[in-house]
């Protein structure tokens, strides 16, 4: 019987630390809360920085011509970052996994190679850039095509998709309502 009380007792205790950690804020101080976020399967899939083709081409969306990856996902700016350094890492970096590179970015349909480059992340990384913009993803598009991150203003700062020109397009998405990325509380 000594045997199955010391088992109750660690189930007991496992579960009070997954009630105990499911209740922690994130690294900025936020407690998380927004009025949607993407769903695991889409965070574990996209939430990787590990370095990719580093193709960056344009695609027809409803928000005009936007950069996407080699895979058509949609790359987006942070207005938080500045001089041509990400400014977004650890849990802003798994909302918004960064677009990395082992080698040089490629110039696909539609985009400027001359507007290509690279810069150094916190963890040594290479983190593709676009007319100095350094490019990320948002987990919660699941999609090729996706823009559900257009507008957002998680981390402390604005998420815009970018134009082929290498400028911001602050176009509101198609679908704010129903699919907002931000309630405004500071989360993703």
């Amino acid at each position: 019987m000594g045997n199955r009380a010391g088992k109750v007792g660690s189930m007991i205790v496992a579960g009070l630390l997954v009630v105990t950690l499911g209740g922690c804020s994130d690294s900025d101080g936020d407690s998380g809360a927004a009025s949607s976020s993407p769903s695991a399967s889409a965070t574990s899939r996209s939430g990787s920085a590990a370095p990719s083709s580093g193709t960056v081409a344009s695609a027809s969306t409803p928000l005009g011509t936007v950069l996407v990856d080699g895979d058509g996902r949609t790359l987006y700016l942070w207005e938080a970052d500045s001089s041509g350094k990400s400014a977004c890492n650890g849990d802003c970096a798994k909302a918004w996994p960064p677009l990395t590179v082992s080698g040089k970015p490629v110039a696909g349909k539609g985009v400027q190679a001359g507007l290509l480059g690279t810069t150094t992340r916190a963890d040594g990384s290479k983190e593709v850039t676009y007319n100095g913009h350094p490019l990320y993803h948002y987990a919660g598009d699941t999609s090729a095509g996706d823009t559900n991150g257009q507008g957002s203003n998680g981390f402390g700062a604005a998420w815009y998709v970018v134009g082929p020109t290498g400028n911001k397009i602050t176009k509101p998405a198609p679908s704010a309502s129903s699919s907002s990325p931000s309630s405004g509380t500071g989360g993703y």
